[in-house]
């Protein structure tokens, strides 16, 4: 039996821009996806701490070290720019491998880096 699991973890990172007109996706820094084991065009669920919106869409990169969180298209309905969000994905895996799976959990600062 396989059992869904936490994958990665983005927690709390700031919305610093929203683009209604694009296709789709939520940019993050690329950056910050590899340290949350992320990869472009992977499945993730956004929850904005602000308001209690979850949406699911999927992960683009967007250019290292920038900081960047845009929610795109019609995710852009579910946050304002300067809202916390946080940025899940999950995985299915044996049951018997669970207890001994370790997710990747970052914790950004308050202008979306990676601190030390």
């Amino acid at each position: 039996m396989t059992i869904q699991v936490l994958k990665s973890k983005i927690h709390r990172v700031r919305i610093t821009q929203s683009n209604i007109d694009y296709v789709g996706s939520i940019t993050v820094d690329e950056e910050l996806m590899a340290a949350a084991n992320l990869v472009e065009n992977e499945k993730v669920q956004v929850v904005n701490v602000n308001n209690g919106e979850r949406l699911e869409t999927y992960v683009i990169k967007g250019a290292p070290g920038s900081g960047v969180i845009s929610l795109n298209g019609p995710a852009a309905r579910k946050g304002l720019v300067g809202d916390i969000v946080i940025i899940i994905s999950y995985g299915s895996i044996e049951l018997e491998e669970a207890g001994l799976y370790k997710p990747a959990i970052i914790f950004p600062d308050d202008h979306n880096r990676l601190t030390s």
